[in-house]
C-alpha cells in the first residue's frame, strides 16, 4: 500500500536554529497517527515541512507517493486537507462560507451543501449564518474543523485541533477524525494531552529536539522510559475502563 504521506530524514531550520534533525513520518489510509512531544520539539515544523510550507535542507517528502515539490497547488489540495494551529481569520465571513472554502473543487451550490453538512457534523449548524469573528474561540475552532472535513481529502492533517476546546468538544473532534480514518482517510494530529493521544491514535510518534525519540502503538511509544526521558515525567501510561491515562508526576531532577 502506498503511504498517504511520507517524510524521510527531514532536516530544516528556522533562521539559524535547527528545528528538525533527521525526523521521519509515514501514515497510511485508515490510520490515525498522533505526533507528540514537548514544546519546541518540532511538531508543527514537521507538518509544515512535510506539506511544502517550510523549506527542507535535506530529506524527502511525498504525498501519495509523489514528491511534494512536483505538485501544483490544485493537486496538493486534492491530496491533503490542513488545519493549522493558528486559528485567526481576517474576515468576518459567515460560518457556512468559511466551511465551504474547504471544497473549492465543487460548484458553489454543492460546496455550500457539503459545508452545511459538515457544520452539522461538528455541532454548530445553528451558527451557519453567523460571522466567525463574532464567535467564541471554541465555536470558531469547530467551524475550521468543518472546513477541514469539507476537503474530503485522502489525508487530513490537524495541528493541535483540540487546543482551547472544552473536554466534550475535544472528544467530539477526535471522534470525528477517527471516523474519517474509518472511512478510509489517513489522519495526522499533533496533541499535547498524552492521554488523549493514546486513546485516539493508532500509532504515536514522539519528537524530541527535532528527532524521532519513539514511534509505535501507544503503550510502546509512551513507555515509562520515554515519559521519563522526553517529557521528564515519572509514571506510566495506564489502560483504564475509560481509556488510556497517563499517571505521572514531574520527575525530580538528578
Amino acid at each position: 500500500m502506498t503511504a498517504a504521506w511520507t517524510i524521510e530524514g527531514a532536516q530544516a531550520r528556522r533562521g539559524k536554529a535547527l528545528v528538525l534533525d533527521g525526523a521521519s513520518l509515514s501514515v497510511v489510509s485508515g490510520e490515525v497517527l498522533g505526533v507528540v512531544g514537548p514544546n519546541g520539539a518540532g511538531k508543527t515544523s514537521l507538518l509544515r515541512v512535510g506539506l511544502g510550507l517550510m523549506p527542507l535542507e535535506a530529506g524527502q517528502r511525498r504525498l501519495s507517493g509523489r514528491p511534494v515539490v512536483d505538485l501544483n497547488p490544485v493537486e496538493r489540495a486534492r491530496l491533503v486537507g490542513y488545519l493549522p494551529q493558528e486559528r485567526r481569520l481576517a474576515w468576518n465571513l459567515p460560518a457556512l462560507d468559511v466551511a465551504a472554502l474547504g471544497a473549492p473543487d465543487l460548484p458553489p451550490g454543492q460546496a455550500l451543501a457539503v459545508a452545511r453538512e459538515r457544520l452539522e457534523r461538528v455541532g454548530v449548524a445553528e451558527l451557519a449564518d453567523r460571522g466567525v469573528l463574532d464567535m467564541s474561540g471554541g465555536e470558531r475552532a469547530r467551524v475550521l474543523l468543518a472546513r477541514l472535513l469539507a476537503t474530503r481529502a485522502p489525508l487530513l492533517v490537524a495541528d493541535e485541533p483540540v487546543a482551547g476546546l472544552d473536554p466534550d468538544a475535544q472528544l467530539l473532534t477526535l471522534d470525528l477524525l477517527r471516523a474519517e480514518a474509518a472511512a478510509g482517510a489517513a489522519v495526522v494530529v499533533t496533541l499535547h494531552d498524552l492521554g488523549l493521544a493514546a486513546r485516539s491514535c493508532d500509532r504515536i510518534l514522539v519528537l524530541d529536539h527535532g528527532r524521532v525519540a519513539a514511534e509505535g502503538a501507544p503503550a510502546q511509544a509512551l513507555s515509562s522510559a520515554v515519559l521519563a526521558k522526553v517529557f521528564r515525567l515519572d509514571g506510566a501510561l495506564i489502560d483504564t475502563p475509560a481509556g488510556w491515562v497517563v499517571a505521572a508526576k514531574r520527575a525530580e531532577p538528578h
